[in-house]
């Protein structure tokens, strides 16, 4: 079993290695961040999309099919009963005006889902909660040098195998 740097499980290790394993652990971290934040963005902007697309195609839809849908329903409506022909007009506009609030209802909900997805504003918030554990995080105090100028003897640590 080995260190992520290759080095035994047991063997002590340098400051100089330790500091490069923690230099290459945060770059990590930055980057796996900076790619999740990259991820929710790409999802927030395909359900803005999504919500666009769905206003567009109920504007078309009421715009181009009211004048062919509304002659067809209306003269279709006057052949099936007696009613006046303006009646059945009305009642033509009023099933395309259903439709396209119906899929501007759609649009709506999918405006709301996207303005939710705060993904970005998550991984802001995680990167500065990594930066202040950081900030916070304070170095192993040096072993203190004896009178004689040499170094104290250090006292051997024991390690767990997990």
């Amino acid at each position: 079993m080995s260190a992520p740097d290759g080095s035994p499980v047991g063997a002590e290790r340098s400051i100089g290695q330790l500091f490069a394993s923690a230099t290459t652990e945060m770059s990590a971290l930055v980057h796996d961040e900076i790619a999740l934040a990259k991820a929710q963005l790409k999802q927030d902007v395909k359900r803005g999309a999504t919500s666009g697309g769905a206003f567009t195609v109920a504007g078309a839809i009421l715009l181009f099919s009211l004048p062919m849908l509304n002659f067809a329903l209306a003269y279709g409506i006057r052949t099936w009963s007696d009613w006046n022909l303006a009646i059945c007009f009305l009642l033509s506009f009023a099933a395309n005006v259903l439709v396209a609030v119906v899929l501007a209802l759609i649009g709506v909900a999918f405006a709301k889902k996207a303005k939710k997805g705060k993904g970005a504003q998550k991984v802001a918030a995680s990167m500065k909660e990594s930066a202040g554990v950081l900030q916070n995080a304070k170095p192993h105090p040096r072993p203190e040098l004896a009178q004689d100028g040499g170094r104290k003897a250090l006292e051997p640590v024991a390690r767990s195998s997990s």
